[in-house]
């Protein structure tokens, strides 16, 4: 009673004006104002909760784990020959900038992040979203995936919340958290990006230019531009589905076509790195038709073109001539899908494989994966700047090799491949006349010609012979 009187008081006083003849006189005060104000009140409540939509509290919960990633790389001028490569020569360096974005994984400072962002790094500062600059060491980093860990000194960062992708909805909302074009904005706070699912399970066929495998992945019209790689994709309860990680675009900016590698596959990446310092690939054992093609075509049952017998699927009783038609329930109708499956498979994992016979009858086979034979297989250096590995059965079948002999390229340095042209994976078949057989051979080959003016280098690139002439 007391708390009505005084509010009838005030509204008493605030209707109480002056007359011309100077008098006060008070008139009884209407509550028609005090009800427009709480109506008014009332309105701009439901506005600001109208304002405070799904997507709205998703931003709120996924942007304090984004971080930053600035990376410091090197640079290298081209030697003189590539005989300076291999023996030792002096060089010039450039410092090279570059901007990425990542996630926090766990309180301890695990962040996520593309491969490629981080790649021949030298120097990688994490910038926080209070602005907090950390230095960060390479824990790992997976050039197939393009995912890579790194670590910050702290304890208590907060954790980016993880979802799920493999019941992703086409057209559901989803955003884009990361940090385009970071050196040319004032703050370290990320920028937000929305959009929906486009589509998901898309394969993206390799190019030259393209060391990675992308298949399987999210596509989402959700504007991402450059510095937006590493990234997450969140849903719209703030729940990583994705890690941004590429565009198609000709102009080098968004233009709707923005791919997201599955959360799934990063976090079985993330863990293996984390327990191995890499990540350790399944080999399975066998090739079906296509594999490798720049065109995907479909079918409705995949090929098997070789097995090596001494392998997972040589043991479970694969033969070239089965036709699969699906691989831990899902349907293989081109070589990618193939490729998916083997992309998501740890070393000890079984894969189920539906088989069918020239009938048509179906049956179900397991697999128990493996580590890749040029993985255990022995290394042999040659020089400072390359590893190589010799050409065995299991390893042309990993490989995908025309040749049966020779030595694979397993390791070289990013400089060793400006001066030669020579890749990872490349096999090394002969040097002028002489056929290369083994690894440990390319060495003491080279040893011998080292008074002549140089040497002709053959090597297999996708089941082609090509050459590479170095000189002394």
């Amino acid at each position: 009673m007391r708390t009505r009187a005084l509010l009838c008081m005030t509204l008493a006083l605030a209707a109480c004006r002056e007359r011309p003849g100077g008098a006060a006189v008070t008139e009884n005060p209407s509550l028609a104002t005090f009800g427009a104000m709480q109506t008014r009140a009332a309105a701009n409540d439901r506005v600001d909760d109208s304002r405070r939509t799904a997507l709205v509290s998703a931003v709120t919960r996924i942007s304090p784990s984004v971080v930053s990633i600035a990376v410091q790389s090197r640079r290298r001028a081209e030697r003189q020959s590539p005989y300076d490569m291999l023996f030792g020569g002096s060089e010039q360096d450039q410092l090279v900038q570059g901007i990425g974005t990542g996630f926090v994984v766990r309180p301890d400072g695990v962040i996520v992040t593309n491969q490629h962002v981080v790649q021949d790094a030298e120097a990688i500062t994490v910038t926080l979203g209070d602005g907090t600059e950390l230095p960060a060491t390479l824990v790992g980093e997976d050039a197939t995936t393009d995912i890579a860990v790194l670590k910050v000194k702290r304890s208590d960062l907060p954790v980016a919340p993880m979802g799920h992708s493999g019941d992703l909805m086409i057209g559901e909302w989803v955003i884009a958290v990361g940090n385009p074009y970071r050196f040319l904005l004032s703050n370290a706070e990320p920028t937000v990006t929305a959009g929906v699912v486009s589509a998901t399970g898309r394969n993206i066929l390799p190019t030259g230019e393209q060391p990675g495998l992308y298949l399987d992945m999210i596509q989402t019209d959700a504007a991402i531009n450059p510095g937006n790689s590493g990234g997450p994709l969140a849903n719209a309860l703030g729940a990583v589905v994705g890690v941004n990680s590429s565009i198609f675009t000709s102009s080098g900016g968004s233009v709707g076509l923005g791919f997201a590698i599955p959360i799934e596959r990063a976090q079985l990446v993330v863990a293996e790195i984390l327990k191995n310092g890499e990540m350790r690939r399944a080999y399975v054992g066998l090739d079906v038709e296509g594999s490798g093609a720049m065109r995907a075509k479909r079918t409705t049952a995949l090929k098997v073109v070789s097995v090596d017998a001494d392998g997972p699927a040589g043991a479970a009783g694969f033969r070239a001539g089965d036709q699969l038609t699906a691989a831990n329930g899902r349907a293989l109708r081109t070589w990618l899908d193939w490729e998916a499956v083997k992309l998501d498979l740890a070393v000890g994992d079984t894969v189920t494989v539906d088989v069918a016979d020239a009938r048509g009858k179906s049956e179900r086979r397991r697999i128990v994966t493996k580590d890749l034979p040029s993985v255990s297989a022995a290394k042999v250096p040659v020089f400072k700047d390359l590893e190589l590995v010799t050409v065995t059965p299991a390893i042309r079948t990993e490989r995908r090799l025309g040749t049966d002999r020779g030595a694979l390229i397993f390791r070289i340095s990013d400089l060793a491949t400006r001066q030669t042209g020579l890749q990872p994976g490349d096999v090394l078949v002969g040097i002028n006349n002489t056929r290369i057989t083994d690894a440990a051979e390319v060495g003491q080959i080279i040893e011998r010609l080292r008074g002549s003016n140089g040497f002709r280098l053959f090597f297999e690139r996708g089941r082609r012979i090509l050459f590479t002439d170095l000189y002394f």
